[in-house]
């Protein structure tokens, strides 16, 4: 995978419990079209198709579950935090370090200037496990 380090949501993040993705992504302010009186309104994940991954660097222990959401908002502390996608991953999916099956893509409704990650921890607080998460060039799947 190729990555940018602007683009990067979480790296090498410990979650042992709920948790905010370590860094925000700023996508910036949308522009107004000449003569318009009023912003565009970007959704990037309805006109670009841009990978993302997030991959289990660490296997988690103890908790029952983990969710992870891709949050939007107007601002950069998540006032109001809108939530466009969201996967929950069992403890047994979280076993072992690998590709997670989040959203292959930003997903569509991602019309805000900031993104983030959730995670939710369910069940008992692990005290290991951690997590990569961002924009990259393409997922390697190694799949064939």
């Amino acid at each position: 995978m190729i990555l940018d380090a602007n683009n990067i949501w979480s790296d090498q993040q410990a979650i042992t419990a709920t948790a905010a993705s370590t860094n925000v992504l700023d996508l910036g302010a949308a522009g107004t079209p000449f003569g318009s009186p009023v912003a565009l309104t970007p959704d990037i994940g309805k006109e670009f198709d841009i990978p993302i991954a997030i991959i289990c660097q660490q296997a988690f222990n103890n908790l029952t579950s983990l969710t992870v959401a891709f949050q939007t908002a107007t601002d950069a502390a998540f006032t109001t935090p809108v939530e466009v996608a969201t996967r929950t991953y069992l403890a047994a999916e979280l076993a072992a370090v690998g590709l997670l099956n989040f959203p292959a893509r930003v997903p569509q409704g991602t019309n805000l200037r900031f993104t983030r990650l959730l995670y939710t921890v369910t069940g008992t607080a692990p005290t290991t496990g951690k997590v990569f998460a961002g924009i990259v060039a393409a997922r390697q799947t190694n799949d064939h």
